[in-house]
C-alpha cells in the first residue's frame, strides 16, 4: 500500500522471510555539516542496503525518519534526489517514516526491509579450510576521511593530497551497496559480513560467531590504486582498519573459487582472496615478510568521541 496511511502493509512473497536492518546517521558524528545533501541522501540508504546485501536479501522497501534543526527546501530536495535515485535503482520504495524538528543537529534514521529464503547467509557459518574473500578495494574512504578531518582542523593540503582527496572522496560519500553480489553468493558463501567498521574488526565478528580462527595476508589486500604508498603505517590503518567501506567480506569453500571468479566477471565486481579460515581462535595478519603484524589497526568505536566514521 502507498504512503498515506498510519502504517505500511507488506505481504511477503510465499516461502520468504523478512530481513530488517536499521542505521542511524548523526551530524558531525557520521557526516560533516557541509556535506552535499544529495550524497548524504544516497549514503543514508546505501549503508542499509549493504546490510541486506550481506544477508543475501532482495530489497522490498524502506522507512525514513529525519529530524532537522530548520526547514530548507533546497537541502531537502537534494537529499531526496539522492535517496530516491538509489531506492529506484534497487526497487526499494520509501513506504513510510517520520519528520520532526531537532534542537541542534540533523538526525537520520533509515530502516530497510528485504526478503530472503533459507539457507540464510549468516556470520556464524565459516568453516576451517574456507577461503576469505573481499569485494572491491580497500582504504579509499578512510583516506578521504583523514584528509577531510585535517582540512576541518585548518590544515592546508598539498597539491598531491588535494588530488588524492578528489580521487577518494567518492568512496566515502557515494558507497555502492553490493546487493547483486549478495544474491549471487547465496549458494556459495558460508559466512558474510559487510565492511562498515573496518576489515579486521568486522572479520573478527565472523570468527567469533563461527568459533574459528583466520590468517590474512597483507600483500594480497586489494588496495585502492588512488592511495599513495609513502606512509606505510597510514596505508595499513586505512586498508585494515578503515571503515565506511561497504564491501562484502565472506568465506567460501575452496571448491567455489571458479564459480566466484565467474560471478566477478559477470557482475562485474572485483573479488580478491585475502586469507584462510583455520581451526582455533583469533585473527593473524601477516606482512609481506610473512611476519605477524603485532598491533593490528583498530576499527570504528561507536562511543569513541574523537573521530566520525560509520553509522
Amino acid at each position: 500500500m502507498a504512503v498515506g496511511d498510519d502504517c505500511a502493509i507488506l505481504t511477503p512473497t510465499a516461502g520468504t522471510s523478512m530481513a530488517i536492518s536499521k542505521d542511524l546517521l548523526l551530524e558531525e558524528r557520521h557526516f560533516f555539516s557541509d556535506v552535499d545533501p544529495e550524497s548524504l541522501g544516497h549514503k543514508s540508504l546505501a549503508v542499509n542496503l549493504s546490510d541486506l546485501a550481506a544477508m543475501g536479501a532482495t530489497p522490498r522497501g524502506c522507512l525514513l525518519g529525519i529530524a532537522l534543526p530548520r526547514y530548507d527546501a533546497d537541502w531537502l530536495e537534494a537529499f531526496s534526489r539522492g535517496f530516491n535515485r538509489l531506492a529506484d535503482k534497487y526497487q526499494c520504495p520509501l513506504i513510510g517514516g517520520d519528520t520532526t524538528r531537532s534542537e541542534h543537529d540533523i538526525v537520520i534514521s533509515v530502516t530497510v526491509l528485504g526478503e530472503v529464503t533459507q539457507p540464510f547467509l549468516l556470520r556464524s557459518r565459516a568453516l576451517p579450510g574456507d577461503d576469505i574473500w573481499v569485494s572491491g578495494t580497500l582504504g579509499a574512504a578512510d583516506w578521504a576521511l583523514n584528509l577531510l578531518l585535517r582540512q576541518k582542523a585548518g590544515e592546508v593540503l598539498t597539491e598531491s593530497e588535494t588530488q588524492t582527496l578528489q580521487a577518494t572522496r567518492h568512496a566515502l560519500e557515494w558507497p555502492e551497496p553490493r546487493v547483486a553480489l549478495g544474491l549471487a553468493l547465496r549458494p556459495l558463501a558460508h559466512a558474510v559480513i559487510d565492511l562498515s567498521d573496518g576489515l579486521v574488526q568486522d572479520l573478527k565478528h565472523i570468527l567469533h560467531a563461527s568459533g574459528v580462527a583466520a590468517v590474512l595476508y597483507e600483500s594480497l589486500m586489494p588496495v585502492n590504486l588512488s592511495l599513495p604508498d609513502d606512509d606505510p603505517q597510514q596505508l595499513r590503518q586505512s586498508v585494515l582498519g578503515g571503515g565506511d567501506v561497504y564491501e562484502l567480506c565472506f568465506t567460501a569453500p575452496q571448491t567455489a573459487r571458479a564459480a566466484l571468479q565467474a560471478i566477478a566477471a559477470t557482475l562485474p565486481v572485483t573479488l580478491t582472496r585475502i586469507g584462510q579460515v583455520h581451526v582455533g581462535q583469533g585473527l593473524r595478519v601477516l606482512d609481506a615478510a610473512q611476519q605477524d603484524i603485532s598491533a593490528l589497526p583498530a576499527g570504528f568505536d561507536h562511543f569513541r568521541p574523537a573521530r566520525r566514521r560509520k553509522p
